[in-house]
């Protein structure tokens, strides 16, 4: 039984690591902007949509440029790391993970929509 507890404990301690490593990593990768702080920059930046081509299809933020994230390991270079970058995706989980990949590769303006396109209140382009 102590070592069933001890097995749980230790599993349970490197998840917490895991979390915290992962959070400061986001952290020091990607600026979480509320709504409004995104809308105040992204017209002066590339704006990213991460979402896959059916998603970015049914909506998207008027001026985005779609690079799915199934992609982004390959067309990443599309982007200019001169240059500021925003990024968002349906939630932010795909965001976090491309800003954590465009950090690694140099690059330092990055910025994700806090929330996701689902919290997106403002003018939207549909292919519809």
């Amino acid at each position: 039984m102590a070592n069933v507890l001890i097995t749980i404990a230790v599993i349970l301690g490197v998840i917490i690591v895991y979390v915290l490593v992962n959070s400061f990593r986001l952290k020091k990768a990607v600026t979480n902007l509320a709504q409004d702080e995104f809308i105040q920059g992204y017209r002066k930046a590339q704006l990213i949509d991460l979402r896959e081509p059916k998603e970015f299809d049914a909506g998207h933020i008027l001026g985005a440029r779609n690079i799915p994230s199934t992609q982004f390991n390959q067309r990443y270079k599309e982007i200019r790391p001169d240059l500021p970058v925003y990024l968002y995706c349906q939630n932010t989980g795909r965001s976090a993970r491309a800003a954590i990949f465009l950090k690694k590769k140099g690059y330092n303006q990055i910025y994700q929509l806090q929330g996701g396109f689902k919290t997106w209140t403002g003018k939207v382009k549909s292919k519809a």
